[in-house]
């Protein structure tokens, strides 16, 4: 295939030399003089493990050359890979003028194009600049219309610095942001020698893939750092600590706990934050990650509570009370939290949890129902289904199984505030539907 890959910095000169490795034929563009020549000698503008190899090899047989005129480049070849960097400005948004470049650029040179032709953002940009940014200057300048005349695709990289070679070879994923599926097709051909899952979805989910990788990642570096001064002071080895960590991959290094919803609860992870927080404070450690958690987790609770308050004079129906579904554990949930608030506000409350209700009966919460929580006890509802005839709006939650038939049934006089994401397609949920992270 042939491809222009715009922009040879870190990016696009890794992608545009294992690329050409592959077989594809591929005319890198950049403005710099010194990139070009360096390039075209067969030598690399970088220094990174492998890729000098790599670049004499493929400008020796002739499938990777560099050029300072992008016209020439898109003439040329079927497909636009751009790498232009987005740097930060001093109040940490992006500069864009980079992208807006190229992009006018390209469009004004597939404006007497007639062959079918794909621009594939790489760079890193946040969700809505393709489609705001890029889409509308390609078209202004062009005169045609992406996803009719010309293909359009957001394709984010995964490239460390120091492992980019083997990264581009033994990818993460592969993320195809389309704005339908012929661009996506298009993409998909240059990628069909290296093997990794498959994403193909909407352009702002792509987007966002990068900045959700990549912000983890940071978090993890500072909360290791973070846990590390603590152990230090304790006078424990901080990487045996980690390593028992990490070897939990049922837990701690796998999807649990990493989908978006409502505020943790419990009888632990509030408590042992907070123990963490206060060693934190009485060794004179600075821990503004840990610090931050419960901070986090209350706004939260705050946030699901305003929710709510725009239903002022509705009648609230609550699908579960305990912090996790099929307990009774009411320690911390963050579901009495919100009832009380609203209560102290004047809604007119019930609520609606089998386990809850055992709990009254014989569970080992009883005393704590009893006596902590006896005004939020006396709104209970033995019935579900009297629970549904009550109210006009129903707050799911936690995660308990028969929940999510129920919001399948509500009707359209009904309003639901999912706090769980109790169903994956909540389209089809009749009732007004609200999540609070979706």
């Amino acid at each position: 295939m042939k491809i222009s890959v715009i922009g040879l910095g870190y990016v696009g000169c890794v992608t545009g030399a294992c690329l050409a490795e592959l077989g594809h034929d591929v005319m890198g563009v950049d403005i710099n003089d010194l990139k070009v020549g360096l390039i075209n000698n067969g030598k690399s503008p970088i220094v990174e493990k492998e890729i000098d190899e790599i670049i004499e090899k493929v400008v020796t047989n002739g499938k990777f050359r560099a050029t300072k005129n992008i016209t020439e480049a898109i003439q040329s070849t079927d497909l636009a890979l751009v790498c232009v960097g987005t740097p930060s400005r001093p109040n940490g948004s992006l500069e864009l003028n980079s992208v807006k470049m190229v992009s006018s650029q390209i469009g004004h040179v597939l404006k007497n194009r007639s062959r079918y032709f794909v621009v594939v953002i790489r760079s890193t940009v946040l969700p809505g600049t393709v489609e705001n940014v890029v889409i509308p200057i390609l078209e202004r300048r062009s005169g045609k219309k992406a996803g009719r005349d010309f293909g359009i695709c957001m394709n984010p990289e995964f490239l460390r610095e120091g492992s980019s070679v083997r990264d581009f070879y033994n990818p993460p994923k592969h993320v195809i942001g389309e704005v339908d599926r012929r661009s996506g097709n298009v993409l998909l051909k240059i990628y069909e020698h290296v093997d990794a899952r498959l994403f193909r979805i909407p352009i702002k989910i792509a987007e966002m893939v990068k900045y959700c990788d990549n912000s983890f990642h940071a978090l993890k570096v500072a909360y290791a750092n973070e846990l590390g001064s603590l152990c230090r002071a304790y006078g424990i080895d901080s990487h045996a600590v980690m390593d028992i960590f990490c070897a939990d991959t049922k837990l701690n290094i796998s999807p649990a706990y990493l989908k978006p919803g409502f505020a943790f609860g419990g009888s632990c992870l509030p408590k042992d934050v907070r123990a963490l927080t206060y060693e934190t404070k009485r060794m004179d450690l600075e821990s503004p990650i840990l610090s931050s958690i419960l901070i986090s987790n209350k706004g939260h609770i705050a946030k699901v509570v305003n929710m709510i308050m725009n239903f002022k004079g509705k009648k609230i129906g609550f699908l579960g009370l305990s912090f996790k579904g099929g307990t009774d554990d009411l320690r911390e949930s963050p579901i009495v939290e919100v009832i009380e608030i609203l209560l102290g506000k004047g809604f007119d409350i019930r609520i609606y949890d089998k386990y809850v209700s055992i709990a009254r009966l014989i569970g080992a919460n009883k005393h704590f129902i009893e006596k902590e929580i006896p005004h939020i006890s006396d709104l209970m509802e033995d019935e579900i289904g009297e629970l549904i005839a009550f109210s006009d709006v129903l707050v799911i939650g936690n995660h308990s199984a028969e929940f999510a038939s129920v919001a399948k049934k509500l009707d359209r006089s009904k309003t639901v505030i999912d706090l769980v994401r109790i169903v994956d397609n909540y389209s089809k949920i009749r009732a007004a539907y609200h999540g609070i992270c979706w």
